[in-house]
């Protein structure tokens, strides 16, 4: 899977993320892992609270809720296998600067449109992370973890991408898409360097 005709991301994590950071934090990566799928499971009943009158969003948000917390538990039960404890939450800088990026205001429409991007947007970045991790960490049991939420992220990621061009009516989501993402590869330059699934 190509990152660039996939996800269009425009910048891509250096593979020594891993081996660098990763691998002598695994403790870390682990509890931020399981937050990052708990603040999923929290942004998609945002949306069902916000648009209760999409049924159809409200329909596809509880089946991601229910998932996201599934991978929440996953990740806890590695976490408990390995002797580690869930740590505190972490405060995710990332996700943080492309908050930035939303805009302030505007119809109802323009605020559904720009949650749902950039909920795409973190997917997208968590799939490549994922991917990253999946072909490089020497840890056999987390590297088939990790191949496997790359897939489930990647259909997270088409599905916010679906929902955005179906509820956009005039709003070009091609361009405003286009727009975050080279908002996103400004952000991501100074990432890669910290025990954080986006860090």
């Amino acid at each position: 899977m190509s990152e660039k005709t996939i996800l269009k991301l425009q910048l891509p994590t250096d593979p020594r993320w891993v081996t660098n950071v990763v691998e002598s934090n695994i403790e870390e990566i682990l509890t931020d892992h399981a937050f990052c799928e708990q603040k999923a499971a929290s942004n998609a009943i945002t949306l069902i609270v916000q648009n209760p009158n999409l049924s159809d969003l409200v329909q596809e948000m509880a089946l991601l809720v229910q998932e996201e917390m599934d991978h929440f538990k996953r990740v806890h039960d590695i976490i408990l296998a390995r002797g580690y404890v869930l740590g505190r939450e972490r405060k995710d800088d990332y996700v943080g600067e492309l908050l930035k990026f939303m805009k302030k205001g505007g119809s109802r429409e323009e605020q559904l449109i720009d949650r749902l991007l950039f909920a795409a947007m973190i997917e997208a970045r968590s799939c490549e992370r994922f991917k990253v991790l999946s072909e490089n960490i020497n840890d056999a049991e987390l590297a088939a973890f990790y191949h496997e939420l790359m897939i489930s992220e990647a259909t997270h990621y088409t599905t916010f991408i679906r929902l955005a061009k179906k509820y956009a009516g005039k709003i070009d989501v091609d361009k405003r898409w286009t727009d975050f993402l080279a908002y996103e590869a400004q952000v991501i330059q100074n990432y890669g360097k910290r025990e954080t699934i986006h860090g």
